[in-house]
Parts: structure tokens; C-alpha cells; sequence
């Protein structure tokens, strides 16, 4: 039984069950996931893992984590908690993602600054706070994007299938079905697999 988490610019976040979002057809209008404050926006959504921590980042680089158990279950719809208290010196939530303490967040200013970040250095403290800095940033610089990247550890195999291709064996047209087609069946040893 999955859960959600909605985060807003304003530093609100709620957290219901996945459940409460009845299933609808692709045109309809949707339900309402949390209730926003005039100005305010949504700026995040994650699905959440039992034991994970939030991470959230404000516009003038400050963050931090908050373990998910912090944030109460709501019924969808509501007002939500607050998770970061946005001041003057913190700026708005730019970000909310998900991470786990060997993960690793990268962060982009305006400036085109970026900053990769490991979710180890970066301790877990309570819902209502400001948080620490993050990065630092020039005068009128602001934090306009975070990133989780891929966890470490991945493989990617590359497999390949057919024989080699030179520059004489490509149809000049699409109209040589033979040298654009691959369909062995029917003669046709070209590039586009049917």
C-alpha cells in the first residue's frame, strides 16, 4: 500500500495513502491532492519507501533531511504540515525529493553553478526548521533545480543484435525497401525491423 507525498513551494507538505486517489480516465480532471494557500504551488511529489528521509531545498541553498515518520497521514485534500519553515533568509522550496543515505543530490543555481552532494554528510533533523546550508551563492544567485541521481552500483550492457552496417549498405531512399527493411523472410536486409 503505497503512499504520497505532496510538497509546496511555501514549505507545506501532506502525505496521504496512495488509495484515496480514486482510479479515473485520462480526461478527466483529477482530485484534489492538498490544499493550497494563494500563491503557493506545488513543487514536488514522491511516492514514499518506509524509513526514507525527505529531502527538501530552498531558493537561497539551504536544505535538509527529515525522516518520512515525521510527517502525520492526512486524508488527501488537506492543509498538510509544515515541513520547512520558509523565511526571508531561506527563500522558497524549490525542491522535495526522496533520498537515502547513500545517495547523492546534485543541485543547479541560476548561475549555472552545480554542486553534487552526498546524502551522508548531510544528518537528519525535525520537520519545522530551516535547515542548514547547502551551497553558497552570489549576490541575487538562487537554487532553481535539485537532482537525485542514480543510485551507484548500476550496470548498463549494451547487446547487439545483426551484422554491421557501412555507409554503401543504407538505402539512399526510402523507396529501396531491400536495403531499408530488415525482414530476412522476405529478402529484405536493411536497417528497419518490421
Amino acid at each position: 500500500r503505497d503512499e504520497v507525498s505532496l510538497s509546496t513551494r511555501e514549505g507545506m507538505s501532506i502525505r496521504f495513502h496512495e488509495e484515496d486517489v480514486r482510479p479515473m480516465g485520462r480526461a478527466a480532471v483529477g482530485v484534489r491532492g492538498i490544499d493550497l494557500e494563494e500563491g503557493d504551488l506545488v513543487v514536488g511529489m514522491e511516492i514514499l519507501k518506509p524509513q526514507g528521509t525527505l529531502l527538501s531545498v530552498t531558493e537561497h541553498g539551504y536544505g535538509k533531511r527529515t525522516a518520512v515518520e515525521e510527517y502525520r497521514i492526512h486524508s488527501r485534500g488537506g492543509k498538510g504540515v509544515i515541513a520547512l519553515k520558509v523565511t526571508e533568509k531561506t527563500g522558497r522550496v524549490v525542491g522535495v525529493s526522496q533520498v537515502a543515505e547513500t545517495d547523492e543530490v546534485m543541485l543547479v543555481t541560476d548561475g549555472g553553478k552545480i554542486i553534487r552532494l552526498g546524502m551522508g554528510d548531510l544528518r537528519v533533523i525535525g520537520r519545522n526548521t530551516q535547515g542548514v546550508r547547502l551551497i553558497g551563492l552570489a549576490e541575487k544567485e538562487r537554487v532553481v533545480s535539485i537532482a537525485r541521481l542514480a543510485e551507484k552500483g548500476y550496470r548498463v550492457a549494451v547487446l547487439e543484435r545483426g551484422r554491421r552496417f557501412r555507409d554503401q549498405d543504407f538505402a539512399k531512399t526510402t523507396w529501396n525497401l531491400r536495403k531499408y527493411l530488415w525482414s530476412p523472410l522476405l529478402g529484405c536486409r536493411g536497417i528497419l525491423e518490421i
